[in-house]
């Protein structure tokens, strides 16, 4: 018995060091996994922002490309360097060589296509909105006002509420802000952050949308400022992916002078077609084809 007795003292000692360890493995798992940052999503680059996102792989571009002498073909390169070293955020940058593509594209979804909309200017301004807000909430809130703007109307008639221009367009603000108050007070309950990033120049941009809605309500029809409204939203919607798409930002960036000089070409090749709309050729086929 004696004999057995350091034994067993020496079990039982190597079997509370292993418990011992493994305690300890298992306390630096709990602490490895609290010291481990959960997955973050990664933010959505905002090209009207200057954020890191939006700023560090447009300088990176830029750093990497080699460029010529400044005569003939590579001014506006230069002139882009000497601006962001002066303080210019590349994004502006890049935003403002877009904005001649995206007029481009509105012009030529309008005269080739047939789609209409509320001019060129406005369908661009609502795509930078949606570049601004993402593209779900810049619906959502295009959505709200065209409902705002409808309801109003409708109310203002079956009231026989007669007012003067100016004090309706008031009106009309006052219940499109409204309405936008609305959106962004229920950000707490849809938890995206999308809707707490709103800022107010993508409203100031569907507060014109909304302007222009109501004339076209008070001189035509509910359906045609609805018909409009809705071809306005897809040029928009063409533009805003025109805006996102990376090998035009970097094209447009890296060689604007080719860049420029082929929508100047475009343009003017497109102002020269006289002929018919894709949309008239779809309107118009059984006669074309008799």
């Amino acid at each position: 018995m004696l004999g057995l007795y350091p034994s067993s003292l020496q079990a039982q000692t190597g079997t509370q060091t292993a418990e011992l360890t493994k305690t300890q493995d298992e306390a630096t798992e709990s602490a490895e996994a609290a010291i481990t940052p959960t997955a973050v999503p990664t933010p959505r680059a905002d090209l009207t922002q200057e954020s890191e996102e939006t700023v560090e792989p447009l300088k990176r571009l830029l750093e990497e490309q080699q460029l010529g002498p400044v005569w003939p073909s590579n001014p506006l390169k230069y002139a882009i360097r000497a601006s962001i070293a002066a303080g210019v955020p590349p994004n502006t940058l890049v935003l403002l060589l877009l904005l001649p593509g995206v007029a481009a594209v509105i012009a030529a979804a309008r005269h080739l296509v047939g789609l209409r909309g509320f001019g060129i200017f406005l369908p661009a301004s609502l795509s930078v909105v949606f570049v601004a807000t993402g593209p779900i909430v810049g619906i959502l809130l295009f959505l709200v006002i065209v409902t705002v703007s409808t309801l109003l109307r409708i109310s203002l008639r079956k009231t026989k509420l007669k007012l003067q221009y100016l004090p309706r367009m008031a009106l009309m603000l006052l219940f499109t802000v409204a309405g936008i108050l609305g959106v962004l007070f229920l950000a707490p309950l849809i938890k995206r952050p999308d809707f707490a990033n709103v800022s107010i120049f993508p409203v100031l941009i569907l507060v014109l949308l909304a302007e222009d809605f109501s004339k076209v309500q008070l001189g035509k029809s509910a359906k045609t400022a609805i018909s409009l409204a809705t071809e306005t939203l897809i040029l928009a919607l063409i533009s805003f992916i025109f805006l996102t798409l990376k090998p035009v930002q970097e094209f447009a960036l890296l060689k604007p002078e080719v860049y420029l000089l082929t929508l100047l070409i475009f343009d003017v090749f497109m102002g020269r077609y006289v002929g018919l709309r894709f949309v008239e050729f779809w309107r118009f086929r059984r006669l074309i084809t008799g």
